[in-house]
């Protein structure tokens, strides 16, 4: 068939859709009712309100004309302050630009059951001097063999472990055993609200007599990332093989 002029302008045209600007979807900050879990530990200028009810919360944040923002997610329960969202914002963004890429640590402790005081105050104040370093912390409790029976006391020490590092970190993820350990991720908590147990009351003894294979600190190179750092989840699969034991991930 010839086309012609004529028959050029006979033809219909067929519009063709336009292509959608689509946009990259970000995650957007758990804002006011945007925060849907029951409980949050609040914090509010320089003072930490303690674990609040999240509707009470929200209510004592909007009697002040402020926002609640939810800044830590992975902690348990997660970590809100309340502050002006717009300036927030505003400060979050200067920030991530100011701040140069640097890379961020997370650190290993391990304990044993049975585990002597001076040990013991050996073993927390160096975990909380990597805290207030503002390195994430892997505290692990190894059991060997008959002390398996008895991990009531494996869990008792940690829970002693995480109320000596209150003061300087808040919990990622609880004492949890995986095989023959029990495990627990700390992150710190921002340096205007840590207040040190060990470092202020010089706990820290003279002599340390320990075995050899307790005095083991790992030492994980993670790229800088938003937020805290570390997702809990990673941490866990690190943790965990295919025999449900537990296998670090060396470099």
């Amino acid at each position: 068939m010839v086309f012609s002029a004529k028959n050029l302008k006979e033809r219909k045209v067929i519009a063709r859709p336009k292509k959608k600007n689509f946009r990259k979807w970000a995650p957007r900050d758990r804002v006011n009712d945007r925060i849907r879990v029951p409980k949050v530990r609040v914090i509010y200028g320089e003072k930490q309100l303690g674990i609040m009810d999240t509707h009470e919360a929200i209510r004592k944040a909007k009697s002040a004309g402020l926002d609640l923002v939810e800044v830590s997610s992975n902690a348990r329960p997660p970590v809100c302050k309340i502050v002006d969202y717009g300036k927030y914002k505003y400060d979050q963004k200067k920030l991530k630009k100011d701040q140069p890429k640097k890379t961020h640590r997370l650190k290993e402790v391990k304990f044993r059951p049975g585990i002597g005081s001076n040990d013991y105050n050996m073993k927390v104040t160096r975990a909380e001097s990597f805290l207030m370093d503002e390195d994430k912390v892997r505290i692990q409790l190894m059991f060997r063999g008959r002390q398996m029976a008895h991990k009531e006391v494996g869990f008792e020490l940690m829970n002693e472990v995480k109320e000596d590092l209150s003061g300087v970190a808040h919990i990622d993820m609880e004492p949890k055993l995986t095989g023959r350990n029990i495990t627990m991720m700390l992150s710190p908590l921002p340096k205007h609200l840590q207040k040190p147990k060990f470092k202020n009351h010089g706990d820290l003894p003279d002599e340390i007599d320990e075995d050899e294979d307790e005095d083991e600190i790992e030492e994980f190179e993670r790229p800088n990332e938003d937020h805290h750092h570390l997702d809990v989840v990673d941490e866990i699969a690190m943790l965990e093989g295919d025999d449900g034991r537990p296998k670090l991930k060396r470099g």
